[in-house]
């Protein structure tokens, strides 16, 4: 049977936009309690797992479609060539340099917390240390778990040195607004490899699932996720201008 290499598969991408909601939602609260709008407890108790569940799940379907990416160059052939070497090289530095673009931004704009290993840096370096893990299998889900135990031991201490926060050792003097080390959050790279290996072997759905692909709740999950970073570059502003222009914050207090 003849694979379609060009199909997508929708619960992917329609959980990929349901994280990016959940996502443009915490930062909505976040920004209101940022601006002093109003005090919502962001750093802990629900919000905060809230926001860890949805970091999560795009960490996680991240790793997933690597291995489809993986899957197809394959069936395709550009893996042979190391084409597919060459494309996480290169959106993995893309990505990174957008993540170097936001610190830069950051550091303007609120440099007592700017950003200096956020998301963005994460996915970025994140692409490229995929690449050697995708066929490893059950490795990943020993290393992924592993990974994200030590991420969690970790997390109770602080650090006299800061050139290995983005590791995961934690300085005692970090404030940022957005802070992902490879300590926990790559093994959660390492378990979407691992069960995007098992569920969506060789390009093909292991499991039985309706078409729900022409949905339109569906679509549109489907849309957002399929256009994710684009969506994660621009929301905040977005959100920004719509707090100030609702009257809530005053620009001054931005620049």
């Amino acid at each position: 049977m003849e694979i379609d290499v060009k199909k997508r598969f929708w619960e992917v991408d329609s959980l990929r936009g349901l994280a990016i909601i959940t996502m443009i939602t915490y930062h909505f609260l976040f920004d209101i309690t940022f601006f002093g709008v109003y005090s919502f407890e962001v750093n802990s108790g629900f919000l905060w797992y809230f926001a860890r569940a949805t970091a999560f799940t795009f960490i996680f379907l991240m790793g997933v479609s690597l291995t489809l990416s993986n899957s197809r160059s394959m069936i395709t052939g550009e893996y042979l060539e190391g084409g597919i070497l060459k494309k996480y090289l290169k959106r993995g530095l893309k990505i990174f340099s957008l993540g170097l673009l936001i610190t830069f931004a950051t550091w303007i704009f609120i440099p007592q917390e700017f950003i200096i290993f956020g998301v963005l840096h994460f996915i970025g370096i994140s692409i490229i240390l995929a690449y050697p893990f995708i066929k490893r299998k059950y490795l990943n889900l020993i290393l992924g778990i592993s990974i994200i135990l030590l991420g969690i031991y970790l997390g109770n201490f602080i650090f006299d040195f800061t050139w290995f926060m983005w590791l995961g050792f934690i300085p005692n003097n970090l404030q940022t607004v957005d802070y992902f080390p490879l300590i926990p959050w790559f093994g959660v790279v390492l378990l979407g490899l691992f069960f995007g290996g098992i569920l969506y072997k060789n390009y093909q759905r292991q499991f039985n699932l309706p078409d729900l692909s022409s949905n339109y709740i569906i679509r549109g999950f489907s849309f957002l996720g399929r256009n994710s970073l684009t969506i994660y570059l621009i929301h905040q502003p977005i959100l920004i201008i719509l707090l100030y222009l609702l009257g809530v914050v005053n620009i001054n207090y931005i620049f």
